[in-house]
Parts: C-alpha cells; sequence; structure tokens
C-alpha cells in the first residue's frame, strides 16, 4: 500500500509531462491515490497530459476546466467534482502561479498597479479561493499544499512574483490557521528553479538556474521534478498529522547558506 492509498486528491497546474503538478499528480497515482486534474487555459492540452500518467491513455484521471480567478468557475468547482464521481476530497495540490511580463524580468520599479494585482490574484489570494472551492468535500479534514518560491529574499528578475510568493506564504499560515479546527492542513514547498514552462518564461530566470547547482549544498538538478513531488506528496498524506503552516523547503540546502544568492 502506498502512503496516500485511498486518497482522492485534486491537482492543479498540470499542463506537460515537465509541469512539477504532473509529477505530483504521478507519484499521488504511484502511492494509491484517486487523482482529478483541474486546467486553464488549455484543457485539451491537460487532457492529452493526463493520458501519461500511470493509469495510462484508456484510464485518465478526469479534467475539469478551472481558471482559480474566475468567481463563478469557483462556484461551480464542488459541483462539477461530484459530477465526476468526486463526492470527497482529501488533498488539494496549489501548483498555480502567473505574473505578466512587466511584472518580471527587472521591471519592478515600472510595473503598474493592473498587473501587479493580477500576479497576486492568480498567484497567492487564489490558494484561498481554490481552498475554499474545494471546502464543501472535505467534511473529513484534509490537506492542502502549494508550490512555494523562498520569498525571504529579493531574487534577481523575480520581481512582483516574489512578492506574490510572500503573500502566498502569509495566506497558507492564515489559512492554516482558520481550517486547523476543521482538521486541514495546509503547508507549502519551496522548490529551487525547476525547468517547467512558467520558469522559462521569465526574463533572466536563467541566471539562477546556472548558479544553484553549484552554490546548493546537495546540488540541484533543475530537471528533476522528483524530490519536490515526493515533498508534495508526503505533504499531502498522513504522515505529516500535526504539521501545518509550514514551509518545507525542498531546494538542495540553498536557503541555508547566506550570501548565495545574486
Amino acid at each position: 500500500m502506498g502512503i496516500l492509498e485511498g486518497k482522492r486528491i485534486l491537482v492543479t497546474g498540470v499542463l506537460t509531462d515537465a509541469s512539477i503538478g504532473f509529477h505530483v499528480a504521478r507519484i499521488a497515482q504511484e502511492q494509491g491515490a484517486e487523482v482529478v486534474l483541474t486546467a486553464y487555459p488549455r484543457p485539451t492540452l491537460t487532457q492529452r497530459t493526463a493520458k501519461r500518467l500511470p493509469s495510462g491513455p484508456d484510464d485518465p484521471p478526469p479534467v475539469l476546466e478551472l481558471d482559480v480567478t474566475d468567481a463563478d468557475q469557483l462556484g461551480a468547482l464542488a459541483g462539477n467534482l461530484r459530477d465526476s464521481g468526486f463526492d470527497r476530497l482529501d488533498g488539494v495540490m496549489h501548483a498555480i502561479a502567473f505574473a505578466p511580463q512587466t511584472a518580471l524580468g527587472g521591471n519592478f520599479l515600472e510595473t503598474p498597479w493592473e498587473d501587479v494585482a493580477t500576479a497576486v490574484h492568480a498567484s497567492a489570494y487564489s490558494l484561498k479561493s481554490l481552498t475554499m472551492a474545494c471546502l464543501p468535500l472535505m467534511k473529513d479534514g484534509g490537506s492542502v499544499v502549494g508550490l512555494d518560491f523562498d520569498a525571504t529574499k529579493a531574487w534577481p528578475v523575480y520581481d512582483w512574483m516574489g512578492v506574490a510568493k510572500a503573500g502566498l506564504e502569509s495566506c497558507a499560515r492564515y489559512l492554516a490557521k482558520y481550517l486547523g479546527p476543521q482538521g486541514i492542513r495546509v503547508n507549502l514547498v519551496a522548490a529551487g528553479p525547476l525547468a517547467t514552462m512558467a520558469a522559462k518564461s521569465i526574463p533572466g530566470f536563467e541566471g539562477m538556474t546556472d548558479m544553484w547547482p553549484k552554490a546548493a549544498p546537495l546540488g540541484w538538478d533543475i530537471k528533476d521534478s522528483e524530490p519536490t513531488a515526493r515533498a508534495c506528496a508526503a505533504l499531502l498524506s498522513d504522515w505529516f498529522p500535526a504539521t501545518t503552516g509550514e514551509i518545507v523547503h525542498v531546494d538542495g540546502g540553498l536557503h541555508s547558506i547566506g550570501g548565495a544568492s545574486a
């Protein structure tokens, strides 16, 4: 039996098989979970990618279209999950982040509020809105896990996404506070830089991917999402029953070293 045997897990952020969310869904299935995916803005691409999961092309998990900034779609999520055979959720994987190009790449001082608001809404507030949309199906408690990038430092080119991640970290702590009495744990995994489509869209991000493997005490492989996905799966399981409001760093240990960031 796997550590997620019998669990029903919602996973967001699966676009291609390079997505961190894809590897979380893969490990979740390997560990015995039943998975449902959400997709935006290209559900057909997610549907194709879902066929590469261990359940196989003949039995892929259901894919529900969901824009986490759309109140109507969030309001319909619980009903859509029930219609797809998920009348209960044990875990939610938040693997969503977005910022307009004007909010990245060294444009911090020139970014207009409208673009900052977009980044914060999609990347931080969405943790709260997605969790609340799933809450009706988590009556027996469960685990919410979000993907983070260490917000204690001002990273080169990360700019307003770094601010949004700081908001994500604070949001997770408040969710942990308010949802703990309902048996729901909320934790984040702060991963090192990985070669996802989202990372490649950040101008100058290669500076961090070049530096990280050399500076991290354990080294770092930007093409290997396995350590990050395993940490997410562990937090989604019952193996951390008294852990909430936590940030688990899966970055080769670079966060623990002073002066490593450029």
